[in-house]
Parts: structure tokens; C-alpha cells; sequence
């Protein structure tokens, strides 16, 4: 049964003018090219903001999904992805969007954000959540909680020119990136993800992270189309590093990304994105989104090696059961001993324990 809500009683004063009232439904199957193209042409919209991303997470982690889309008469005024990310490790939140590193409301006007923002509050409180929680590159409701600091995205423009990217990689990274050239080092483009989830499951091992199912991977492959790809990396014909990227407009987002043991000494993680940047450049492509990043990790660091100013990002939650914010992140002193242990386990262990885990992260 379809519902929505008229949010007309919102602001009076509209009611007196000829504008249509206001009302939020949940997306239905035939509305997501609506809901897409209003993404495409809204200044904050993202990837993590496109209607395909439900199908992806109801699919791989079976969660309920919740995608609100306001409209006034049949224009659409608004879009919120919802996912309700729902854990015994970790508790229950109320995310936009779970598994995405932005998300948050996308409105045409202030009236038509508030009465997304309250419908979500809405939600959460009925299916009795811990927090909802926002991420975006900014912060857009001063009275929920804020919290930045913790996580940063990377963004710099792709130069029409291909040897003006290199040259604009400060002069060690640059080396990094010559020398996995000159160790034979090449790429390509995976038709499905099975060698990208072998390096990166392994990677992540080593980082003491659980993986997400080779599944997961695919759907995103299948789901996106052409707007996802996997780049991978060969060392005398055996992957050694592997990253899934996403396309947006004009931008490139390398997602998942990772290396096996032998990637350091042989420069294969720097090759592996100036690949992704080559290709993004031959393509056209004007920006290059490195992604999120903890303050303070090796990933960080890395990034910022590559000559990228970060830009914080600001999680906004409005606390419904929880008393105060999840710390759901490897920085977390209690997930210390997790971590340690995760590292020394077997590669098939955590390849089969590690995507039921996962899935209660988001």
C-alpha cells in the first residue's frame, strides 16, 4: 500500500499562494528515474544518493530501506535514502545512507527539507532506533548532534592534459607511481569481481576490517552498469591490487580498494590509482574523488601523499533511544582486541564470517 503525508500544514502561508501542497511517499517501483534525475540536478547531489542503491542493500544485507520522495503536484521537490541498519553487535540506527560515505536530504527549499528531516525523525522513533543519522559535507540542521573531525573526503579536479596529472602528484608519490611502472605493472578492466574481492578481501584482513561478500560487489557491478568498475592490477600476470570504482556526472569515486602483501614493495597501490586517473582523464572525466578517510590512518596519510586537501565531513544525528552517538569505527578503544585478532585469522574464516559482521556496521 502506498503511503504518504501531506506536509502542506508545514507553512501556512503556502496554502495562500498557488503552489501544489507538499507530500512525502516512499519511492515505488517506476519512480526511480524521477527520483534519479532529480539527484543528477541538485548542486549536493552524490552517487550514494541514487534510487539503485535500495535494491543493492535490501539485496546484500536484507535490511529495510526507507526512500522518501516529497513533490509538489508531480515535480519532485526532495529525495532522503533511508536505511535502517539494524545490529545485536552494534544496535540500530536510521542512516542516509547505510553504506555510503554521504547522503542526507536533497531539497528544492527549507520547508521541503524540514519536512523530510521530521519525517525521518518519524520513522525512527516507530521502528524504536537508536540515532538517525545524516552524513553530508556539511552541516544543514543546527539542532541535531554534529560530528566532524573524524572523517574526511578527498576531491581534486582531473586535468584535461594526461602529464599534467602526473606532474601535479608531489614529486615521492610521483616516484611511487614510475616505479610500479618500471615493475612491469599493468591494468585491466575486470568483467566481474572475483579477483577484486580475493586482493581486497585480503587486504582488509591485514587491517583487522571485516569483508563484505563477493556478492555484494557484483550486485553493485550489476546494479550500476557502466557506472561501476573494477580496475585491476598484474604482477607477471598474477592480481596484486584491485579497486571498484564508481562514476558520477563527471567524476570517478575509487570505492573498494586494496593490495596484497607484495603491492608495497611494488608500488602497485599508486600505480593502481593513477590507473583509475589515466583512464578517468581518457574518458574526460573533471574530477577525481579519493574518498573517505579516518583522521589520523595510514589511508590519510596516503591521500594526503598524493597532493589532496581534505574536506571534513559532518555526521548529523538526532538521538532517539541511544544516549549518545554510536562510535561504530575502527578507533574505538573496545574494538582494539577485535581488530588484533581479526588480523591473525584465516583468509577462508574471514571470507565466511566476515559479511554477516559487516552488514551491522553500515
Amino acid at each position: 500500500m502506498k503511503r504518504f503525508w501531506d506536509m502542506q500544514a508545514v507553512k501556512p502561508e503556502v496554502a495562500r499562494d498557488s503552489a501544489p501542497p507538499l507530500r512525502i511517499s516512499l519511492l515505488e517501483v517506476g519512480g526511480e528515474q524521477a527520483w534519479d534525475d532529480f539527484v543528477r540536478a541538485h548542486e549536493d547531489g552524490t552517487f550514494f544518493h541514487l534510487s539503485r542503491w535500495r535494491r543493492v542493500i535490501e539485496k546484500a544485507f536484507g535490511h529495510k530501506t526507507h526512500y522518501l520522495i516529497a513533490r509538489r503536484g508531480a515535480a519532485v521537490a526532495g529525495v532522503l535514502p533511508l536505511t535502517h541498519v539494524k545490529s545485536m553487535l552494534f544496535g540500530s540506527s536510521l542512516i542516509s545512507n547505510g553504506f555510503c560515505v554521504q547522503g542526507g536530504i536533497l531539497a528544492r527549499d527549507e520547508q521541503t527539507k524540514a519536512a523530510l528531516a521530521a519525517q525521518a525523525v518519524k520513522i525512527g522513533e516507530r521502528e524504536n532506533v537508536d540515532c538517525v543519522e545524516f552524513r553530508s559535507t556539511r552541516p544543514q540542521h543546527p539542532d541535531w548532534i554534529q560530528k566532524s573531525g573524524l572523517y574526511v573526503t578527498f576531491r581534486r579536479p582531473i586535468h584535461a592534459d594526461l602529464d599534467a596529472n602526473l606532474k601535479a602528484i608531489p614529486r615521492k608519490q610521483r616516484a611511487m607511481v614510475r616505479k610500479g611502472i618500471s615493475n612491469g605493472l599493468t591494468s585491466e578492466c575486470d568483467a566481474d569481481v572475483t579477483r577484486m574481492h580475493d586482493v581486497y578481501a585480503e587486504s582488509v584482513r591485514n587491517l583487522g576490517t571485516p569483508v563484505y561478500s563477493r556478492a555484494y560487489f557484483q550486485l553493485l557491478k550489476d546494479e550500476f552498469g557502466e557506472a561501476c568498475d573494477v580496475v585491476t592490477v598484474l604482477h607477471a600476470g598474477a592480481p596484486v591490487a584491485a579497486v571498484l570504482n564508481f562514476y558520477f556526472r563527471d567524476e570517478v569515486l575509487p570505492y573498494y580498494g586494496g593490495g596484497r602483501s607484495q603491492a608495497r614493495d611494488l608500488a602497485a597501490n599508486d600505480f593502481m590509482y593513477w590507473e583509475v586517473m589515466r583512464r578517468a582523464c581518457e574518458r574526460g572525466l573533471k574530477v577525481f574523488d579519493f574518498g573517505r578517510s579516518k583522521v589520523g590512518t595510514g589511508a590519510f596519510s596516503f591521500k594526503k601523499n598524493w597532493g589532496f586537501e581534505p574536506t571534513p565531513l559532518t555526521y548529523e544525528f538526532r538521538l532517539i533511544k541511544a544516549k549518545a552517538i554510536p562510535e561504530v569505527n575502527p578507533l574505538n578503544p573496545k574494538f582494539r582486541a577485535f581488530i588484533a585478532l581479526w588480523r591473525r585469522m584465516p583468509m577462508p574464516l574471514t571470507k565466511l564470517l566476515g559479511p554477516h559482521i559487516v552488514r551491522g556496521i553500515g
